[in-house]
Order: structure tokens, then sequence, then C-alpha cells
């Protein structure tokens, strides 16, 4: 039995991920922070709920518990639980605002990876996924003939490219052992982050993630990937 939890699963990519993984015979574990919500989510796919917040080290602790107790070990994690606040310029970003993106998007990855390793540990060849962001990469945001070079959303964009370099660190601690860590882009879908304005589906978004969910021994670790290949740092 292989099995995933997926934060953020209770709707949008989160959902579409754990959807997909589903369909590969995974044993989804449906991770929210809302329980109505992860309950009716986890229903509609025939999955489990988890109730985790990824900014409650009390939440997250009792989540890993849950799943060692249920299920002994984790194969999948997808670390996709995030936020975009912040649409002001730099200058009128306050520190408050900052810190509410990174207690998700960074903070909150950290203290989910970091409480659900020993589980992975006990998988034979765990995964670990992070739900990133192109718009966090340095190289795009630097270049003005890039499509992404008008986007200054200073915390999101950085809680971004932050998330990109705690992938590389994690995949480098792991390098020599079987979990294979990586980043992925979705791209620009529509969900409740951006009002359905996205041009993709939240499916095709979550393909990347569950590609890279499922890979095998001679797949990459410390990869930033999009639905097209690598994409710059």
């Amino acid at each position: 039995m292989t099995t995933a939890l997926i934060t953020g699963a209770n709707k949008g990519i989160g959902y579409e991920i754990a959807r997909l993984l589903g369909q590969e015979g995974v044993t989804v574990l449906v991770g929210a922070r809302d329980t109505a919500r992860g309950e009716a989510a986890a229903e509609r796919l025939g999955a489990r709920f988890v109730q985790i917040d990824v900014t409650s080290p009390e939440s997250v602790v009792a989540a890993a518990k849950q799943i060692g107790d249920e299920y002994g070990a984790l194969d999948i994690l997808v670390n996709n639980a995030g936020v975009a606040l912040g649409a002001e310029p730099p200058s009128g970003t306050t520190v408050e605002v900052t810190r509410a993106v990174y207690e998700t998007n960074v903070f909150g990855v950290i203290e989910v990876t970091n409480a659900m390793l020993p589980l992975l540990r006990r998988a034979p060849a765990a995964r670990i996924v992070n739900v990133s962001s192109e718009v966090g990469s340095l190289t795009a945001a630097g270049d003005p003939d890039n499509s992404f070079y008008a986007l200054n959303m200073m915390a999101y964009q950085s809680s971004k490219a932050a998330l990109n370099m705690i992938t590389v660190c994690y995949a480098k601690e792991f390098r020599e052992t079987p979990i294979k860590i990586n980043a992925c882009d979705p791209g620009y879908c529509a969900t409740d982050m951006n009002d359905h304005q996205g041009p993709r589906s939240a499916e095709e978004g979550a393909r990347t993630a569950v590609r890279l969910s499922l890979l095998g021994a001679d797949g990459p670790t410390g990869a930033f990937v999009g639905g097209e290949g690598s994409l710059p740092w």
C-alpha cells in the first residue's frame, strides 16, 4: 500500500492532486485545516481525512501521530497548502502580511516536512513534492523579457523563492538515500487564490506534482520543474 498526504487538499490544485493519485491506486490522505470541508472532500474522493493546520505545530504533530498509528509509514508528502497575500508594491507590503505568507508557504512546509520525516524514512522510497511557483524564480523575476517580470508581489514571490531553496537543502541532505525531494510549478491555474482567473485548470496544474510523487528510482531530486520540464531558479 502506497500512502500520500496532500496538505490543502480540500479544493483546487491540492484536491486534483489527491484525485489523480487516487486514480493511480494510492491511498490518499486529504490534509485540510477545516474539518467540515476536509471531510466533505475526502468523502467525494473516497479518501481519508487528516486534520492539519500547517501553521499550528500542535496540529502537525497530531497529524503525524494519526498517520503513524494508522499506517505506520508515509510514502508521499505533497506540501501544497499555500496563501497569496500582499498585492501592494514592496514599499507598501507590511511585515505582518509578509509574516502571514511565510507562516504557511515557508515555515509550514518545514514544520510538516520535519514532522513527517520519521514516517517517510520508514517507506521504501519516499517522495516529497513542494508546490512552488515560477513567480518565485529569481531568473524570471529579474529578466525584463520574461512574462513574469511585471509581477512584483514581494511577500508571495519571495516565499516561493525561499521554498525553492528549502527544497534544494532537503534534497542535498537526503541525496544518498532513496528519498527524493522536488519542487514544482503548477502554472497559473483557475483557483480560489486568483478568483479563478488562471488559464489552466486545476487538474492540469496538478499533473506535474503527481508525476513527481510517483517518480521512479532514476528520477531527479532537488529539481524545480513545470509541465514543460525544468525551470530556472
